[in-house]
């Protein structure tokens, strides 16, 4: 059975009726109640510090955006700015009151955009190079959504088995309900420039490159510290011990997309490689002087 085809009007359509069904989360819906601020702290303050952090940087997430993507689409600017961006300041707004009820310091985002990333803008200008943009935009937005998606998934069970209801059913569980929407319509979006034939044969050659060349996992960008930071999280929700199924979990669509000659492939390397030297540089393992990946930063 042949999957429906994915048009302007039916990805409009999906995009509308996300924000009709999940609008931003209330900052006083959460139940704040915590009965052991200390554990919560020794446990998961490095978790929760960093997806507050990449939950508060979607003003700089959307001027990357807007620098990638000069011709920016109808449909995507109807999802960034009338239903994603409210939705993800409201999740970062609820992570960070609730590291201040540990008693730990507010997030601080990160809000600087790459020089690279503003001399791809000025080449997007040509349709070609745009597309290759446009299709990098969303393999970038699928992953780290599949990646917070998970993150929240085993924090809500942590936290439930630490007797921490209260936070785990009206924080983390709300935010974790809203991710699965926008990761369809970054997959919609993808499916669909393949499905149309958008991108020829050198343009997905230059899109595998750059991905393969310069590929970093949610809330990374290039900044070593913050690689290092993700390696905390990985080890603190004990997916340093499950990095090749995290790494199909996290990679399976872009295997699909853009790997499908590669028979086999659950997930390209690199997913693999990034988490690899997260967890190795956390642990102390890694070369912290060397590069983010390499010379392909897009």
């Amino acid at each position: 059975m042949f999957a429906p085809k994915i048009t302007d009007a039916s990805l409009k359509a999906f995009t509308l009726k996300l924000g009709d069904k999940h609008p931003p989360i209330a900052l006083g819906s959460a139940d704040r109640t915590i009965h052991d601020p200390g554990a919560v702290r020794r446990r998961f303050a490095g978790t929760i510090d960093y997806l507050a952090r990449v939950e508060l940087e979607v003003d700089r997430n959307v001027l990357e955006l807007l620098t990638l993507l000069p011709n920016v689409s109808e449909v995507d600017k109807i999802f960034y700015q009338d239903v994603w961006y409210d939705q993800e300041m409201a999740h970062g707004y609820l992570l960070d009151q609730l590291q201040v009820d540990l008693g730990m310091e507010p997030a601080d985002p990160f809000m600087t955009v790459p020089l690279r990333m503003k001399l791809l803008g000025a080449l997007a200008h040509w349709d070609p190079i745009h597309d290759i943009s446009r299709m990098l935009y969303y393999l970038t937005g699928a992953s780290t959504e599949r990646q917070a998606v998970v993150a929240y998934s085993i924090l809500i069970r942590e936290l439930k088995l630490m007797g921490e209801d209260a936070i785990a059913e009206t924080i983390i569980h709300p935010i974790k309900q809203q991710e699965p929407g926008h990761y369809t319509f970054y997959k919609m979006s993808a499916e669909k420039m393949m499905q149309d034939g958008d991108l020829q044969p050198w343009q997905l050659f230059v899109t595998r490159l750059l991905r393969s060349q310069a590929f970093t996992l949610v809330g990374v960008d290039y900044v070593k510290k913050y690689q290092q930071d993700l390696g905390g999280v990985l080890t603190e929700l004990g997916m340093d011990q499950e990095m090749e199924v995290y790494a199909k979990e996290i990679g399976r669509l872009e295997a699909k997309l853009l790997w499908a000659k590669d028979k086999g492939m659950d997930f390209p390397p690199y997913f693999l490689k990034s988490l690899q030297e997260s967890v190795d540089m956390y642990k102390g393992q890694g070369n912290f002087d060397a590069p983010v990946n390499n010379r392909f930063m897009i």
